[in-house]
């Protein structure tokens, strides 16, 4: 199994015991989102679990509001030229869930830095981690008109019509363990090509247990409901899904 996006680096997790419990329910690797404000920290993990932990530099709707435009730019230099410990750009995207204001100054600065990670990733080679919390249509719409070959749509949540678009496109969508409780991703789920699905936790949000923090062991969840969704082997689903992101992220041997 493969959890293809959480968020570790912060201080009230424990990091080591997340990642003995993953290895043991037979994860085979986690990507983890690095934004501005943990960077120093996942690099540290990044290098302390080398070959099990790969990071994506994000830059968040909610990073982009409370950054400076030069603060951001500093930080795209950054990723320029720490490059080649990525393996994606993002997350990034547009967010109308927090920010629910359209055409205000700061919806156009939202836009304005999801183009600049866009052509980022062009730039690098690196594949998109698409946050479309509420902007579905609009992050599809722009990555479409960007000519973006590779990406992923982190967490998806929206309508099945336009998923059949993303999947249409040669984009992958990333399902996470909001799955045992949406309607939609069911759907996605059972019906979907499986070869443009990914899994992930987006750990330390998402629970699957009330009162408890996620992490990424409980992909297993995930792999374990699209299989009784579709009616096929736990095997198949692990199989197919972490052959998907090491393709995705680049990982393949």
């Amino acid at each position: 199994m493969f959890d293809a996006h959480c968020h570790l680096a912060y201080e009230d997790i424990d990091l080591e015991k997340a990642i003995e419990n993953a290895k043991k329910a037979g994860v085979r690797g986690i990507v983890m989102c690095a934004y501005p404000g943990d960077l120093q920290s996942s690099l540290k993990i990044l290098e302390k679990h080398r070959g099990f932990v790969h990071l994506s530099f994000g830059l968040h709707p909610i990073d982009i509001a409370d950054m400076s435009d030069k603060e951001i730019e500093g930080y795209i230099d950054f990723i320029r030229k720490n490059r080649y410990k990525a393996v994606a750009i993002g997350e990034c995207g547009l967010d109308y869930h927090w920010y629910k204001e359209r055409g205000s100054g700061q919806d156009k600065k939202f836009v304005r830095f999801f183009e600049k990670c866009i052509e980022l990733s062009k730039e690098l080679k690196l594949p998109l981690v698409l946050h479309t919390r509420k902007a579905e249509q609009e992050c599809f719409d722009i990555i479409k008109r960007h000519g973006v070959e590779k990406a992923v749509f982190h967490c998806y949540s929206g309508n099945l019509t336009l998923a059949k678009q993303i999947i249409g496109s040669g984009f992958y969508i990333s399902l996470a363990t909001n799955i045992l409780g949406s309607k939609n991703t069911k759907k996605i789920a059972k019906s979907f090509p499986l070869d443009r699905m990914l899994t992930e936790t987006d750990s330390p949000y998402l629970s699957p247990v009330p009162g408890k923090k996620n992490e990424p062991a409980n992909v297993k969840m995930v792999v374990g409901e699209i299989a009784r969704l579709r009616g096929v082997s736990f095997e198949e689903v692990a199989k197919q899904t972490t052959e998907n992101a090491e393709r995705f992220f680049g990982l393949e041997l």
